[in-house]
């Protein structure tokens, strides 16, 4: 058997563990054993279970973080008076690149979602929330330099409200929506949303 279809017997025997019960409680043990090949040989492949882990979602964690930040950045470069004007387009662009991203490669997106626990990789709530903080606080700024000044949020609701948002939106790829169901229900979620943080800033 060549090593291409050792590994990617590996990973899906990895996949399968790693779903049914997260990377904490995943047998390393076990995923060797169904792929019917040693300890020995499995660190021929991976030094570790952390590293198998990575082998399978770092890519697609990467993507997301960098895909969200880039949209923040290209927004933050639009001459200041089109910002208030292109702030949904920019968001609704970039949500539905990440749905459809995440949809083609369903499987690691999950698993980067629901299993990723007691690794680097189960931050990607928190640091896409600190982003977007940071975008919203420099759109403040943007917004009082134009004269239509925005109160003070507070950080606590703000993190709340932020962190509730992708939350809602991970919702749709936890659960496996059919895709056009999908797409719909972001639509409704960035409208909802949209009109709540316009109320808040006061705009």
């Amino acid at each position: 058997m060549s090593p291409e279809s050792t590994l990617a017997r590996i990973h899906q025997a990895a996949r399968n563990e790693f779903r049914e019960w997260g990377f904490r409680a995943a047998s390393l043990r076990n995923i060797v054993k169904s792929v019917g090949m040693t300890t020995g040989a499995f660190y021929g492949y991976y030094k570790s279970k952390e590293e198998l882990f990575a082998a399978l979602v770092e890519e697609h964690y990467n993507y997301l973080i960098r895909r969200f930040r880039q949209a923040q950045e290209e927004f933050a470069k639009l001459p200041l008076e089109q910002q208030p004007e292109a702030l949904g387009d920019f968001s609704g662009e970039c949500m539905l690149d990440m749905l459809h991203y995440a949809y083609d490669h369903l499987e690691e997106c999950q698993l980067l979602l629901c299993s990723a626990e007691g690794t680097r990789f189960a931050g990607l709530v928190d640091e896409m929330v600190q982003i977007e903080m940071d975008a919203t606080h420099a759109y403040q700024a943007v917004l009082n330099v134009l004269g239509r000044p925005s109160p003070e949020i507070d950080l606590r609701l703000e993190h709340i409200l932020i962190t509730g948002m992708f939350h809602t939106f991970f919702e749709l790829i936890i659960h496996q929506m059919p895709l056009p169901e999908a797409e719909n229900y972001l639509r409704e979620m960035r409208a909802f949303y949209t009109a709540g943080w316009l109320k808040i800033m006061g705009q």
